[in-house]
């Protein structure tokens, strides 16, 4: 077993971007979805969760409510796309090279994101993940989704909890780890940011950069301009 964890949100942790309004902008472009109607509703979420009061169960009607609605076949299409134009030019190099420094140490690489699995799964894979524990989709019988998510969201608390169990059904617990080491931005994650070993303020929100200074944990900068 690797000695050393290392956690990584995904959105304006990893990215500079939000993976999912630009995930819910690619519905708008193809049409699929009411354009003002979902940009709105996509605009008020995202102003929630920056401020810590979204109601993730109200969000993820919102966002996954569109993929029951079209084929699988199409929603990877669309995703192929998706990934190619919007998120791989969104990658940086200090972004990589911080995901590689942990690789290179030999610790175990953990993708933790409240975004869902389909958004996310490959994104953890163009960043060379280990693993990716992000909220979970229903598959009905014949593969295509239901628009519901099942299980416990990894969103705040249920960060830790799904972390507590991914790490439960391999036999380990958090506290077997040498070092646990977690990046995030957002004030969303601190009860994540309180378990772990060492907490990382990267590219910190506001609340999240206060907490950081009052704490006396690290901020780090991987998208300067985003600071500015």
């Amino acid at each position: 077993m690797p000695q050393h964890l290392a956690l990584f949100d995904l959105d304006h942790t990893l990215l500079p971007v939000d993976s999912d309004v630009l995930w819910a902008e690619v519905l708008v472009e193809r049409g699929v979805v009411d354009a003002a109607w979902h940009s709105r509703r996509n605009q008020e979420f995202f102003q929630q969760y920056k401020e810590g009061r979204l109601n993730i169960d109200d969000f993820l009607q919102f966002q996954l409510g569109p993929l029951s609605q079209h084929p699988r076949a199409t929603l990877d299409a669309w995703h192929a796309e998706f990934m190619a134009q919007k998120i791989l030019p969104s990658i940086q190099a200090n972004a990589q090279a911080l995901v590689e420094r942990h690789r290179r140490a030999g610790d175990l690489l953990v993708m933790i994101t409240a975004t869902n699995e389909f958004v996310t799964r490959p994104i953890a894979e163009a960043f060379g993940m280990d693993a990716l524990i992000a909220t979970e989709l229903e598959v009905l019988p014949n593969g295509e989704f239901s628009g519901r998510h099942r299980g416990l969201p990894s969103f705040r608390e249920g960060k830790v909890k799904r972390l507590v169990q991914w790490l439960a059904e391999r036999q380990m617990l958090l506290s077997d780890f040498a070092s646990s080491t977690f990046y995030t931005d957002s004030l969303n994650d601190l009860p994540l940011m309180l378990q772990v070993t060492h907490p990382i303020a990267c590219n910190p929100d506001p609340t999240l950069r206060e907490h950081a200074a009052a704490a006396g944990w690290p901020v780090l900068e991987l998208f300067p301009s985003e600071a500015a």
